[in-house]
C-alpha cells in the first residue's frame, strides 16, 4: 500500500533518528539533530499558506527546507540548480511564488524581486564523545556570503495542509514545463509498512530537485535511511570515495551516470548491495558490466518520469521487460501501448502541468503519454528511443539508442552517442561517436580493428540505413547535470 496518508516530511521522520545522517560533500549532519530550532531562523510561520520558491546552492539546504516546508507552504517550488536563470520570471509567474528560501544563492535570489528568507545551514562541531557515539561527522560550515555560521536544524511547526510540490522538467530547449505533484503520488511506490531491519545508506548521481534525485531522498527519508547527496563541484571519483567512506548500500543513477563511474578511478571505492538505473535506456552492456563490476550487488532498472512518476522496475538482468508488465487493469499502475509509445496511468501520476500553456499532461481517460517508443520482440518490450528523437534518413526512421546499445556490446566500447549529419541525397545520415576504455592504449591500427569491428556489429545487427556511415573516437561526451547524454534535436 502507498505511503497516501503521510502528511508531511516531518511526521515521515519522527521516531528514531539515531545514526540516520544527510551529507552533501562539505557538512554532514545526523538526523537527530533536527529537533532543535528551525533551519528558517524561527520564520517558518511567515511561510504559511505561501507559495515558496527554494532557490539553494547546496542540496543539503534545499533537502533541510522541503522538511522545513512541506505542511507548511501551500506549494513549494524546487529550483534546479543547473537552470538558466533566464527562466526566473517565467517559473514565479506561473506558480506565483511569493517569496524565496535560500541558503545565500545571491545570483538568483536577488533577481526574483519577492521577499527573501534565509535557510541557515550550520551547526556547532560534535564533541568527539558523540561522533564515536553516532557514528556520522557533524561540521561547522564557514558561510562565506555573510561571514557568520549557519546552523542545522528542522521546525516542529504542525502541518496543516497537504503541500504542492512543484517540479521543473529537464527538457534541453524551450522553457521547462512545471509539474505538479503531492507528498503522497511522490512517495506512492514506497511501501507503508516497509520495514527496515538493517541500516540502509542511500545515495544518488541525480540531485534531488529533479524528480529521479527525489525519488531517492524520499525512500531514504521514509524507510528509516541515510542519504549521500552529490554535488556539482565534484569529479565522479571523488563523489564515490565520499560515498563509500559513508557505507553507501544502495545507490542510483542513469546509465550515463554509470558509464562515466565505471571509466573513472573510483569506481571500486563503493560496494553497494544495490545498484539502480532509471532516466535513459538501459542496454545489455551497461547491465553486465555493473553486475561484473559490483557482483554481490542486485543490479536493477527502472522506469519513471517527472510527469508520470515510477511505473516499474525490472530486476532480472536483462534489457527490456516482460510483456505481461503491460495490460493489467485494476494494477497499481496501468500501462498501455498506443502508437508505439507508452503510456501510463496510476496515482503515482503528477496531478497536471502548472500554467495557462503548459500543455495537456494526461488523456481524457487520465494516461500519461510518455513519448518513449517500444518494440516488442519475444515476449519481450524493449526502449527504442524517444519520439522527438528520431533521426529521418532517406525517409526511414532512425532511433539513436538502438544504434547506440549494439555498438556499446564491443567489449573495449564505454559509451557512443548517435547524432545525425545532413546529407544532400539522403537528408541525414547517422554517425557514431564512441568512448573507448579508459585504459587502453591502442596504437593507430589497433583503432582502426576496433572502427572496423564495430562497422561489423552494426551490419550484422541493423538494417543497412541505421549503420553509421562514420564512427569516430571521441576522449568523453557532453552528460548534461540531469544525468542523461546531450543529444541534438534530430
Amino acid at each position: 500500500m502507498p505511503q497516501a496518508n503521510a502528511l508531511s516530511l516531518w511526521q515521515v521522520l519522527s521516531g528514531d533518528l539515531s545514526q540516520r545522517f544527510l551529507s552533501s560533500d562539505n557538512a554532514t549532519v545526523a538526523l537527530s539533530d533536527l529537533d532543535g530550532g528551525s533551519c528558517l531562523g524561527g520564520r517558518v510561520e511567515e511561510l504559511r499558506g505561501r507559495s515558496v520558491l527554494i532557490v539553494a546552492s547546496d542540496q543539503l539546504a534545499a533537502a533541510l527546507a522541503l522538511i522545513e516546508l512541506d505542511g507548511i507552504a501551500r506549494r513549494i517550488v524546487l529550483w534546479p540548480a543547473d537552470l538558466g536563470k533566464e527562466h526566473l520570471p517565467f517559473v514565479i509567474a506561473s506558480a506565483k511564488a511569493d517569496v524565496v528560501v535560500s541558503d545565500g544563492s545571491a545570483n538568483i535570489a536577488e533577481c526574483a524581486g519577492l521577499p527573501h528568507v534565509p535557510c541557515s545551514l550550520t551547526m556547532a562541531p560534535a564533541t568527539n564523545q558523540e561522533l564515536a557515539q553516532n557514528g556520522v561527522w557533524r561540521e561547522t560550515v564557514p558561510d562565506s556570503s555573510r561571514g557568520a555560521r549557519r546552523t542545522f536544524c528542522a521546525s516542529k511547526a504542525t502541518p496543516q495542509a497537504s503541500t504542492e510540490w512543484i517540479l521543473l522538467t529537464s527538457g534541453t530547449t524551450g522553457r521547462p514545463k512545471m509539474v505538479v505533484h503531492t507528498l503522497s503520488s511522490l512517495a506512492g511506490a514506497i511501501p507503508a509498512d516497509l520495514k527496515l531491519r538493517d541500516a540502509r545508506v542511500w545515495s544518488t548521481f541525480y540531485d534531488i530537485r529533479r524528480y529521479g534525485g527525489l525519488q531517492i531522498f524520499l525512500r531514504a527519508m521514509f524507510t528509516g535511511g541515510s542519504l549521500v547527496l552529490s554535488s556539482a563541484h565534484e569529479s565522479t571519483a571523488e563523489f564515490l570515495e565520499r560515498a563509500g567512506a559513508h557505507g553507501v548500500s544502495h545507490i542510483s543513477g542513469t546509465p550515463s551516470h554509470w558509464r562515466k563511474a565505471l571509466m573513472s578511478q573510483g569506481a571500486d571505492r563503493i560496494a553497494p548491495r544495490y545498484v539502480r538505473l532509471s532516466g535513459e535506456i538501459a542496454d545489455q552492456s551497461i547491465l553486465d558490466n555493473l553486475r561484473s563490476c559490483y557482483p554481490n550487488a542486485q543490479v536493477s532498472h527502472a522506469f519513471a518520469s517527472t510527469e508520470a512518476g515510477l511505473a516499474f522496475d525490472v530486476g532480472d538482468g536483462l534489457a527490456g521487460f516482460p510483456a505481461s508488465v503491460i495490460g493489467q487493469p485494476g494494477s497499481a499502475v496501468e500501462m498501455k501501448v498506443v502508437n508505439g509509445t507508452l503510456r501510463i496511468r496510476s496515482s503515482r501520476v503528477a496531478a497536471d502541468y502548472l500554467g495557462d500553456r503548459a500543455g495537456t499532461l494526461k488523456d481524457a481517460d487520465g494516461f500519461v503519454d510518455t513519448g518513449d517508443m517500444l518494440e516488442l520482440r519475444d515476449e519481450r518490450y524493449y526502449f527504442v528511443g524517444r519520439r522527438d528523437g528520431v533521426i529521418n534518413v532517406g525517409g526511414q526512421k532512425v532511433h539513436p539508442e538502438e544504434i547506440e546499445g549494439v555498438i556499446n556490446r564491443h567489449p573495449h566500447v564505454r559509451m557512443s552517442l548517435v547524432r545525425s549529419r545532413k546529407n544532400a541525397l539522403m537528408g541525414a545520415l547517422v554517425v557514431a561517436d564512441v568512448v573507448l576504455e579508459k585504459d587502453l592504449n591502442a596504437e593507430d591500427e589497433q583503432l582502426k580493428g576496433f572502427k572496423n569491428e564495430i562497422f561489423d556489429m552494426c551490419r550484422g545487427a541493423l538494417p543497412r540505413h541505421k549503420v553509421p556511415a562514420a564512427i569516430q573516437f571521441v576522449n568523453q561526451l557532453a552528460v548534461a547535470a540531469s544525468g542523461k547524454m546531450v543529444r541534438q534535436h534530430a
